[in-house]
């Protein structure tokens, strides 16, 4: 016989089975399945108590019933609430004659309405009269109340066992349980190739990658991996593809969970899956954790109208517990991802937590033309068709939008019958992205006239500023919410803005509503998008941006926050009511310039606005080759910045 020592078996496991250990422990004779049928049938059978009064006898009509008294043809009848059963002295013949014979008792129906004559004429021929209650006696009324509870646990406690985990803590364990989705590796086809451009965010995520598959190469030298890295970026922009393009590449198990997944009614319960993710995390190491929307449950502490919320900010400080606690030699590294870190909690921001924070922004010119290439992979792309072009006339797209504008290209090439998808179809594809789908709308001449001048006067402040873009297509068949586009196509990315534009930028915003006034001497609703954009870009040039000289290089914080989603109700105003007068003042006078502006320019190019607007008026879209021949040759741009204008009406007003 061996001395060696017995294995140590893990806490969870079952014991080793012996010698005529049968398979399964033998079941109970009386199992929950059994005991809420026999529930079941006891509630029944009291249910059933009493014989239902529809049942007795033969049905017959309440008029057939009373001629039958006035005939002294019913010898008893007994009310049952709504219902009289009784006994015919001598069986009647049936009214209706294909029924066939009644018999010796009989129910019938009282009206709805009480028949106060019913009572007199049975006692006076002799009936006897007797009423029963439809309800149950006192014992079978005990006796249900007694069963019900106990139906209601035995049912709970079935159901429970049925989803009970094999380990057998049950549906309260499945409950508290995080709902993290795992990926093992051989799940996972994503790596670094199928991500196109982020270039700078793949190096950064890369030293994570070595880590989980060679950790000793680090710890060796004392060097700490990150306990977490934060992806920050607009919508859209890869986040998420990101983080399981990293699982994929390090080949370890992908845990994925949402924020919001975490907030339940119960207070306790995003704490609980919080442990229960980490301690499955832990378990799978080396592994990586990723938290999608990571500001649903990160956000600041105590912000908000009335407080802070109990239950996520449990939640919170268990997520910043776990993560603070991890010892360096568990490899697990969380990803987490939201466009919007300015909310989150400072504490999970901090090294030791958070310690890597990653910028995933729109991807550039030769971003885009990796994205483009990537997505049209399976799209059979006609000859014409120049990725490059694409990708220059798309700027400020995000990579979910450089997919979608593939796709609609794709589907109108279907529509259309192609074989192959063209220029054209591209073409489509980002008016419909941009501008919405085209839509079916009956104008008066006037309105009709009035939104060829609106546009056009925003194309010619276009085209004769050199600060503004140029000016890719100027229509007016209606779009989306819009009566009439005009839209720039920038030369070049500009990722910084001088004031000299952003004034040029205003001129341009108030370009329709000034041709308006000069053409037909009033405004119309259909600038109202127009004001409200232009009066934001002077708000921020006066109090946030320093443009102001009599503000002076003074920054003042105006709250656009809802109270109950951020913290912007323990900011109070940095300014007194004389500085916001001034600030009021002087945005007004930019806008009351750049109107200026756009009504002297558009004065002097009054024969070009007249030509433009015949031209859209009779074929309602103009490209910059079509301005060219019509207008003659446009301003060159020496830089450019993104920008789209679209014009939409407001209060449902029907305006160009």
């Amino acid at each position: 016989m061996s001395d060696a020592p017995e294995p140590k078996r893990p806490e969870n496991a079952k014991p080793p089975r012996r010698k005529g250990d049968s398979e399964e422990p033998p079941r109970p004779m009386f199992s929950a399945s059994w005991l809420t049928i026999l529930l079941l049938f006891i509630l029944a059978t009291l249910w059933f108590w009493r014989q239902s009064p529809g049942s007795v006898g033969s049905t017959v009509d309440y008029m057939f019933f009373w001629k039958q008294v006035e005939a002294g043809n019913v010898e008893r009848a007994t009310f049952h609430g709504d219902r009289i059963t009784g006994k015919w002295k001598q069986i009647p013949p049936n009214p209706n004659k294909q029924g066939g014979k009644l018999g010796e008792q009989f129910n019938t129906t009282l009206p709805p309405v009480e028949d106060r004559d019913l009572l007199p004429l049975l006692r006076q021929h002799g009936v006897q009269i007797a009423s029963e209650s439809s309800e149950l006696g006192f014992g079978a009324m005990l006796l249900l109340w007694m069963i019900g509870p106990l139906l209601i646990i035995g049912f709970l406690w079935l159901m429970m066992r049925r989803s009970g985990d094999p380990m057998g803590t049950g549906m309260i364990s499945n409950f508290i349980r995080s709902p993290a989705k795992r990926f093992r590796p051989s799940e996972q086809q994503t790596t670094f190739d199928d991500v196109a451009s982020m270039e700078q965010a793949k190096a950064e995520l890369q030293e994570i990658v070595e880590f989980l598959k060679n950790p000793a190469k680090f710890q060796r030298l004392g060097a700490q991996i990150p306990k977490g890295v934060l992806l920050m970026g607009p919508p859209g922009t890869g986040k998420t593809l990101l983080a399981r393009a990293t699982a994929g590449e390090a080949g370890v198990p992908f845990f994925s969970i949402n924020g919001s997944e975490f907030i339940q009614m119960f207070v306790g319960v995003g704490a609980s899956r919080v442990r229960d993710m980490f301690r499955t995390a832990k378990e799978s190491s080396p592994c990586i954790l990723f938290i999608d929307e990571i500001d649903a449950v990160g956000r600041v502490r105590g912000a908000g109208l009335g407080g802070g919320h109990d239950e996520r900010e449990q939640t919170l400080n268990q997520i910043l517990s776990e993560m603070d606690g991890f010892q360096q030699t568990e490899a697990v590294i969380v990803l987490a991802a939201t466009n919007r870190p300015d909310v989150l909690d400072p504490a999970l921001l901090r090294p030791g937590r958070f310690d890597r924070h990653i910028t995933v922004d729109r991807p550039s010119r030769t971003g885009r033309v990796a994205i483009l290439k990537v997505h049209s992979r399976k799209v059979p792309l006609a000859d014409d068709v120049d990725l490059e072009r694409i990708a220059a006339g798309t700027i400020g797209f995000s990579g979910a939008e450089l997919k979608n504008l593939v796709n609609e290209a794709a589907l109108n090439a279907a529509r259309d019958g192609r074989d192959r998808v063209t220029a054209v179809d591209f073409e489509i594809a980002r008016d419909r992205v941009l501008m919405g789908p085209r839509r079916e709308e009956v104008l008066s001449q006037r309105e009709r006239l009035m939104t060829a001048y609106h546009e056009a006067g925003h194309a010619l402040l276009a085209w004769y500023q050199p600060d503004v873009d140029p000016v890719h297509k100027v229509t007016v068949i209606p779009r989306g919410r819009a009566l009439g586009v005009t839209q720039l196509l920038p030369n070049e990315e500009r990722y910084n803005v001088g004031e000299h534009r952003l004034h040029s930028q205003l001129a341009f915003m108030l370009g329709g509503r000034a041709a308006e006034k000069i053409v037909f001497d009033e405004y119309s609703a259909g600038a109202e998008d127009d004001l409200r954009r232009a009066t934001d870009i002077a708000r921020r040039m006066v109090s946030r941006w320093g443009m102001s000289e009599k503000i002076g290089p003074v920054a003042f914080r105006d709250s656009d926050e809802h109270p109950f989603l951020g913290k912007e109700i323990v900011e109070q105003r940095t300014h007194s009511e004389v500085t916001a007068r001034v600030i009021d003042e002087e945005v007004q006078t930019f806008l009351n310039a750049a109107d200026e502006r756009a009504k002297s320019m558009l004065r002097q190019y009054r024969k070009q606005l007249d030509d433009l607007t015949n031209a859209l008026a009779e074929k309602e879209s103009l490209t910059q080759e079509e301005m060219i021949e019509v207008i003659g040759p446009y301003i060159p741009r020496s830089d450019a910045v993104p920008e789209s204008h679209i014009d939409t009406p407001g209060d449902g007003t029907v305006a160009g």
